[in-house]
């Protein structure tokens, strides 16, 4: 099911686009600000391309680019211009949109940040991202853990970022909140290709839930980027994807979030999410409810550590050209997410 690409939206469906951005270079507050007019550009691109779109996504580092840079002079507030014309722009042309910022922390290094806007342009979800692809990204480890909130048509969107969906517990995350529809947006580049294919159909499967995912696409000059947006199925089924690498194309399909609450009540066999604390229920009354997984346990009361511990030797990012961290996790004031 995906209604021609959205073409023909069902009363229940929900279409989604996701925007193949072409991969930009951001250095001077000026590229900030042209790359801020483009992505609004596009906004109006998503709304013109399909009147039925509910809700248009845009990768990760949309407005930065690869870069990794930290200069504060082109770092992002919520209370800032950038974010302010994404508003305005989902304002203008009723859509929902998903946006990526590099969001500046007074306290530690940048956040990479995720935002969701409505049609009205109103802030609805605000994400870190959890898991920075180590030892390569600078960002601050994300500390507001994974928000799901009511989206077009009454959908259940939760929202991750790239690496985050690397790690199983993410998208187990999402659903154990309710997440219907599962966000990823990425720069991800070419080598990562099978890997991105295989965890957005497994984390879809695994949680029936819906899975939307898209990278940056095309050339900076330094980095390929891959663009492949791919829309997933509750089942794993592929309903969209863009593997011509064409950037600023928009991959579209309608999705059934009513399928998704249909599945999950009524499924038997491989209804995943629920088993997992339900072991064995045709054995027992309403399945066995402990925790046998002994890295949850760990993890849980910060022991958490691998048996192969002391051989791992890349374990900060001075291999990537950044200086050895100090500062231990959670030290300093902690930074609150209305500020």
């Amino acid at each position: 099911m995906n209604g021609l690409g959205g073409l023909n939206k069902s009363p229940n469906g929900v279409v989604i686009g996701l925007v193949q951005l072409q991969l930009p270079t951001v250095v001077t507050p000026a590229d900030l600000k042209a790359q801020t007019d483009r992505i609004v550009a596009m906004v109006g691109k998503a709304r013109a391309n399909l009147g039925t779109m509910d809700l248009v996504v845009f990768p990760e580092y949309a407005l930065h680019g690869l870069s990794m840079d930290t200069n504060p002079a082109i770092m992002v507030s919520l209370d800032g211009p950038e974010v302010a014309a994404f508003k305005q722009a989902c304002r203008d042309h009723r859509i929902w949109g998903c946006f990526s910022i590099m969001e500046a922390n007074p306290h530690g290094n940048p956040y990479n940040s995720g935002l969701i806007i409505d049609d009205t342009g109103e802030l609805k979800l605000y994400y870190r991202k959890m898991h920075p692809w180590v030892p390569v990204e600078p960002w601050e480890p994300g500390d507001l853990g994974i928000p799901v909130i009511e989206g077009p048509k009454g959908a259940k969107l939760g929202l991750i970022i790239c690496h985050d969906g690397m790690f199983p517990e993410m998208a187990r995350e999402c659903a154990y909140k309710g997440a219907e529809i599962m966000i990823r947006t990425a720069g991800y580049t070419a080598p990562i290709r099978e890997s991105w294919r295989f965890t957005n159909q497994s984390n879809a499967f695994c949680n029936l839930m819906v899975t939307a995912n898209v990278c940056l696409c095309g050339s900076d000059g330094s980095f390929d980027s891959m663009g492949e947006g791919m829309i997933v199925d509750f089942d794993g089924t592929v309903i969209a994807h863009g593997t011509t690498g064409r950037v600023d194309e928009i991959i579209t399909a309608e999705v059934r979030p009513d399928l998704v609450r249909e599945a999950r009540a009524h499924w038997g066999v491989e209804n995943n999410i629920y088993q997992l604390g339900h072991r064995g229920y045709t054995a027992v009354k309403g399945g066995a409810g402990d925790c046998p997984y002994t890295y949850m346990h760990d993890l849980a009361a910060g022991r958490y550590r691998l048996p192969w511990e002391d051989t791992v030797r890349v374990t900060d990012g001075t291999g990537c050209g950044f200086p050895e961290p100090t500062r231990v996790y959670g030290e300093g004031p902690r930074r609150e997410a209305a500020e």
